[in-house]
Order: C-alpha cells, then structure tokens, then sequence
C-alpha cells in the first residue's frame, strides 16, 4: 500500500525558515503528481504547493508565493517543501499527498489526492 511519511516539522520564530520532507512507498512515484496541504485550527485543509511528475511544472496558493519552494526527487522518492520568511499565520499542521491519477496534471483540489501524510506540525511564533 502507499505510504508517505512526513518530517522537518517544528517551532521556528517568524522570519525564519524550515524544510519539510516526505518520503513515499507503494507507488511508482516519478509518474505522479505531489502536493502539500496544510490545515490550521478551526480552517479547513488548504493546498499549498504542487508539483509535476516531470518536475517541470510547480504551482502555489498565493499567500506562500515567494516564500516557498517545492522540489523533489525521483530517484529518492521524496518531495520538499522550503518554508521560507515564515510568518506566525503559516502555523499549521502539514501534510504532503500523492495524485491519484498517473501523468496529470497540477491541481490544487484535495478530492484529487488519494493517499496523504500522517502530517507534521510547523508553528511560528510571532
């Protein structure tokens, strides 16, 4: 079955910066789309970052433009996410997902992500 574990989560003060990681099993992962998701207290789960089997297409919900960088690895089976000018209103529980569809495209949608993280927390303190 596909798993994808998280980590790099942890307490950072605002303006700083963290890397998250998650690493996948059960799945042919250079063929599928990534993404990161993150949930705050009492919000809804939001798309943070997205990016392409290929590696050539990245997308990102625009409150993190700039600050943010997704990446990842083939041949690790890893996706990155470089948190950067944090700031206390990114605090969130993170988690990363894998595309249920091989070879799509980009989409911010969390009903088109069909195996998810156990989620790692990022809080900035202010």
């Amino acid at each position: 079955q596909v798993q994808l574990v998280e980590s790099g989560g942890g307490l950072v003060q605002a303006g700083g910066s963290l890397r998250l990681s998650c690493e996948a099993s059960g799945r042919t992962f250079g063929k599928y789309v990534m993404g990161w998701f993150r949930q705050a207290p009492g919000k809804e789960r939001e798309f943070v970052a997205g990016i392409s089997w290929n590696i050539a297409t990245t997308y990102y919900t625009d409150s993190v433009k700039g600050r943010f960088t997704i990446s990842r690895d083939n041949p690790k089976n890893t996706v990155y996410l470089q948190m950067s000018s944090l700031k206390p209103e990114d605090t969130a529980v993170y988690y990363c997902a894998i595309q249920a569809v091989a070879w799509g495209t980009v989409r911010p949608a969390a009903q088109d992500y069909d195996y998810w993280g156990q989620g790692t927390q990022v809080t900035v303190s202010s």
